[in-house]
């Protein structure tokens, strides 16, 4: 979702930005209408994370899974070898691509748990080689519902996070890491920008054959303009940044969230219909994935989730059950409409054993 007055004062400006006469949609990323525009987008979203000086802020194409390739072509630079915490489909995705690029290891992993990926992997220092030159982590799981309860301690070694579907919902040290990278289509704007957040001193040190669109040094020389970036895209995620901004920043986006997930999560943990199978200390406040039990069940409860109005609850294709993406332009009263459903649905589709709703 994205917030209804974000929608709104887009829709106020989608004829003509301004009093340029053109639509956001409709100008050159050359004109000085639209630096503004990417220049403001830069700000608030420092003001908003407090990104130190020393960190370049990039407005890049090609989705968070591009970042899988674009990290060790950057980053693989003085041993040729990094560390992956494995912890669920996309970090593992990221080490696999990473592989083709240097010596890459998989330093802890949950994918043996049971269920798989349903907690997170408990690292310390002596987890990660010494010479590794960046350790990498998914820091929030959409798929299984999984977050990083804590910041992995990699003293001297650079720590990269994927934060594409938890970045902007709660305050977070950016010194503690080396590059953030996310895709913008969960949290802040349409599917199509991606946001890097890099140290400085980790850029210039790409490898000879890496491709230029690839290349933090010459997107950060460029000022993220070295070809057309995703203007409207830009636009919307500067209107999120504001917004977040006006409401009180990422302190209060983070108690709005936790109080909608601590209530879908309180009527899971007091009623036995339905299971949320994930280790409670590391349970994520974007994703919430449950269960019946039943896979048919399951598929019945999206079904008519949907056709009363609440959509996208289907669980992803390779875990099955539900999953409730309450990220943050999600209101309070959306959880409150779901958590409404999922008592109406139990009492009408009773099963063995499960008489406590």
């Amino acid at each position: 979702m994205l917030p209804m007055e974000v929608l709104e004062r887009a829709q106020s400006e989608m004829l003509s930005y301004g009093d340029s006469g053109m639509s956001v949609m409709e100008m050159s990323h050359r004109t000085p209408e639209f630096e503004e525009i990417l220049h403001g987008a830069e700000s608030a979203l420092r003001e908003l994370m407090s990104i130190p000086d020393n960190y370049k802020v990039l407005f890049l194409q090609g989705g968070a899974s591009t970042q899988f390739a674009a990290v060790p072509l950057n980053l693989l630079s003085s041993h040729k070898c990094a560390d992956y915490v494995v912890s669920g489909q996309f970090s593992k995705k990221a080490y696999l691509e990473a592989k083709k690029y240097g010596d890459v290891v998989i330093a802890a992993s949950s994918a043996g748990a049971s269920p798989t990926f349903s907690t997170v992997p408990v690292t310390t220092k002596s987890s990660f080689r010494p010479d590794a030159d960046y350790v990498h982590i998914c820091f929030n799981n959409t798929i299984y519902g999984t977050k990083f309860n804590y910041i992995p301690d990699t003293e001297n070694i650079p720590l990269v996070a994927d934060m594409s579907s938890c970045i902007c919902s709660e305050p977070i040290d950016v010194s503690r890491f080396g590059l953030i990278y996310a895709g913008a289509q969960k949290n802040i704007a349409p599917a199509g920008l991606t946001i890097v957040i890099v140290r400085e001193d980790l850029i210039g040190s790409a490898r000879e054959d890496t491709p230029a669109m690839l290349d933090y040094k010459l997107m950060a020389d460029n000022d993220s303009m070295y070809n057309t970036p995703p203007c409207w895209c830009i636009y919307m995620a500067k209107l999120v940044f504001e917004w977040i901004l006006s409401i009180g920043g990422l302190e209060e986006m983070k108690r709005r969230n936790e109080k909608k997930a601590s209530l879908l999560y309180d009527y899971l943990d007091g009623q036995k219909y339905y299971t949320a199978p994930v280790d409670r200390k590391c349970r994520s406040i974007m994703n919430v994935v449950f269960v019946t039990g039943d896979a048919e069940l399951d598929k019945k409860f999206a079904k008519e989730a949907a056709e009363a109005g609440l959509k996208n609850l289907k669980g992803h294709r390779s875990v099955g059950g539900m999953r409730a993406s309450i990220y943050n332009a999600m209101p309070y009263e959306g959880v409150v409409a779901l958590v409404e459903f999922m008592k109406k649905f139990a009492q009408e589709n009773p099963k063995l054993g499960s008489d406590e709703l």
